[in-house]
């Protein structure tokens, strides 16, 4: 457990999520290569080399030198991309790609942290058009991630307006605790890869989860927690209260369990009179 509800009379504090393979089995932008590619955004080519990328992340991760060809790889190749197009894809099938490749340690932590009364941060270098939408799935509170620049046209340009790797990560959350208040020496950090060191020793409470060989040895060397997230689970399944009807259905369905229930009463008070 995290311990007891924060006091808020004190400084606010925040948990600080990594998104993929910290709080997601997979790369939240390659996850949706064959989704662009059914919406005309790729080509057959391009989709199975993204594929080809997820498996290498998946197996090994990427070092610093592989995100910077990733990152230049992604930014040529969302060139030209209509914005509210993709929008739209990532929100038609967001449930479908992301709900089930969710951890459910992920999710566990997310919950107690919102009943201490922290905020819940995620930050990753993917593009914000696909993290935003993850981030309200996951019921975050703010989200920081990679934002391309969009022309007049409403298409990406293939150029970059915030990278959020790195230290540009840290700095992020520096700038958050500032305007929000947040007391980092009480907040807390997630992360799998080596390349988020910075943000992890932004905090008070970091913690390697999943981690790659790198960030483990350093996780190890520094005394910080090494967590194994490994139970991939459909939210609907976990929490019920996420999959539940509109309110309006809700009182629907209570009316109508009373009128059936009203019903039922009626129909056996008048067979035990018939039968007396």
């Amino acid at each position: 457990m995290l311990g007891v509800v924060e006091n808020h009379s004190l400084h606010r504090t925040a948990a600080f999520f990594d998104l993929d393979k910290t709080v997601i089995a997979k790369s939240s932008t390659l996850t949706f290569s064959k989704s662009f590619y059914q919406g005309g955004l790729i080509n057959r080519r391009t989709a199975l080399r993204t594929a080809y990328a997820q498996f290498v992340f998946l197996v090994g991760g990427l070092d610093h030198d592989q995100m910077e060809r990733m990152r230049e790889y992604l930014s040529a190749l969302c060139r030209g991309w209509n914005v509210q197009q993709v929008k739209e894809i990532v929100a038609e099938t967001l449930h479908d790609l992301i709900d089930p490749i969710i951890y459910d340690e992920a999710a566990s932590l997310i919950e107690e942290h919102h009943t201490a009364g922290r905020d819940v941060v995620i930050v990753s270098t993917s593009g914000a058009e696909v993290v935003e939408p993850i981030g309200e799935l996951l019921g975050a509170d703010r989200v920081v991630a990679t934002r391309m620049v969009v022309g007049d046209d409403g298409c990406f340009t293939g150029e970059v307006e915030y990278y959020a790797y790195g230290p540009t990560k840290a700095e992020a959350i520096k700038e958050l605790a500032e305007s929000e208040g947040y007391d980092l020496a009480r907040c807390y950090a997630y992360s799998d890869s080596a390349t988020d060191l910075p943000m992890l020793g932004t905090v008070g409470h970091p913690h390697a989860v999943n981690p790659d060989r790198t960030l483990r040895r350093e996780a190890l060397a520094r005394g910080w927690p090494v967590l194994d997230f490994h139970r991939p689970v459909r939210l609907k399944q976990r929490l019920p209260s996420l999959s539940a009807p509109p309110r309006p259905v809700l009182v629907a369905a209570a009316i109508g369990a009373a009128a059936a229930t009203a019903g039922l009463m009626w129909y056996a008070n008048r067979r035990r009179g018939s039968v007396a």
